[in-house]
């Protein structure tokens, strides 16, 4: 037998198949609301108008594409700081660029990994697949806690209660805000008890700040971030610039540990750095310096502000009006959360029988645990969904 032969193909990616599936339907009709991007109002993912200028500011001034240092370009790093922070942490941050969200997450782990062998990962239920395969691929224990009441809202009682279990030293991943896949986020008291529980039990957060500026706004939706920064001594963050400046092919990433001082941030700098060399040596600059271009600029940043704050109206509208056009075809209030619920994403609390059916019947494309991409929609698929999902749940009884 030869050696790749002996290989099985792993089970398919959920969202990758779902993809698939929906570029082979030939249907005109069809709707995408399973993969995670922005679309505006005539379906396309747009360049941002400050991305664009951004871009070509920066054709016109380069002068190399040499490498940079293995954490990254310094600028990047500060602009990063102070938008997920409001201020710079000072000597107790270390941090490293990384290819995109998901690879931030990874290296945020690994350096877990690196410091204490023995912790383990605790994942809400539910929570961005990724984030358990990630951990799982890595080798690290994966416990989950409740998070998603039956009411649509976060359920922190129970989190709370099943965290009282980790040990210290193990890490809990959550997410700043615009909650992946249930959009069901933690209100301002909420954090305030899950800051003290940590302090008391020694848990390492992890948060994950991947739609910020989608959920109430820029400074709102890493408070809680910032009250942990505050209150504990030492959290990670892995942040993404894909959402936030719509710039999902560019990987723009950042791992940001704060520590317990500057000698254990110097060496916490050094393992990152060790990481990103082990793991793809130098991280992308082209996004980053777009993230760059933009913050450190305060006409661009007032533009990518004020046409973030337009796609999160507009997501925010079509909330709305999913919930009152789902109020009105299927005669019930089943579907009111929605309009609590804050980013891109819900849950819909439809079966995967139920799902399966609107993309067999009606060319409707959702993940199979039912998270539908609010985002995706438009004007004119909007009432296709709440028709569909109607007929759905009827056709259940």
């Amino acid at each position: 037998m030869t050696l790749f032969s002996r290989l099985e193909a792993p089970a398919p990616d959920a969202i990758i198949a779902l993809m698939q599936r929906f570029a082979a339907d030939d249907r005109p009709h069809r709707v995408d609301l399973g993969v995670g991007v922005y679309r505006d109002a005539a379906g396309r993912t747009p360049v941002m108008a400050a991305v664009a200028a951004a871009e070509a500011r920066m054709l016109a001034a380069q002068e190399t594409k040499g490498y940079l240092g293995l954490a990254g370009d310094p600028r990047f790093i500060a602009a990063m700081e102070g938008l997920l922070l409001g201020a710079s942490p000072g000597d107790r941050a270390a941090a490293v660029a990384t290819p995109g969200g998901s690879g931030a997450i990874r290296q945020a782990l690994a350096l877990v990994r690196m410091a204490n062998p023995g912790a383990e990962v605790w994942i809400g239920r539910p929570s961005w697949p990724n984030h358990a395969a990630i951990a799982d691929e890595l080798g690290m224990g994966v416990r989950l806690h409740s998070y998603l009441g039956a009411d649509g809202r976060a359920d922190a009682a129970a989190m709370l209660a099943e965290l009282g279990q980790a040990r210290a030293g193990d890490v809990v991943v959550l997410h700043a805000s615009c909650h992946n896949p249930s959009g069901a986020d933690l209100d301002a008291s909420e954090w305030a008890a899950v800051a003290d529980l940590f302090a008391a039990r020694g848990l390492l957060p992890l948060v994950d700040v991947a739609y910020q500026g989608f959920g109430d706004g820029v400074e709102e939706d890493v408070a809680g971030l910032r009250l942990l920064a505050a209150r504990l001594p030492e959290v990670l963050v892995a942040a993404s610039g894909s959402k936030s400046f719509g710039l999902y092919r560019e990987r723009v990433g950042l791992v940001l540990a704060l520590c317990d001082g500057g000698r254990a941030a110097r060496a916490t700098g050094g393992a990152l750095q060790s990481l990103n060399r082990k793991n793809f040596a130098f991280p992308p600059d082209h996004g980053a310096r777009v993230v760059t271009t933009i913050l450190e600029d305060p006409v661009l940043r007032a533009d990518w502000q004020a046409e973030l704050d337009a796609m999160r109206h507009r997501v925010r509208d079509l909330r709305a009006a999913l919930a009152a056009a789902l109020r009105e075809a299927t005669g019930t209030a089943r579907f009111d959360f929605l309009t609590g619920q804050r980013g891109m994403f819900s849950l819909l609390g439809l079966s995967p029988a139920q799902v399966e059916r609107l993309r067999a019947e009606h060319a409707i494309y959702l993940v199979p645990d039912g998270r539908a991409n609010i985002a995706g929609l438009s004007e004119t698929t909007l009432p296709q969904l709440a028709v569909a999902i109607a007929e759905a749940v009827r056709a259940e009884g």
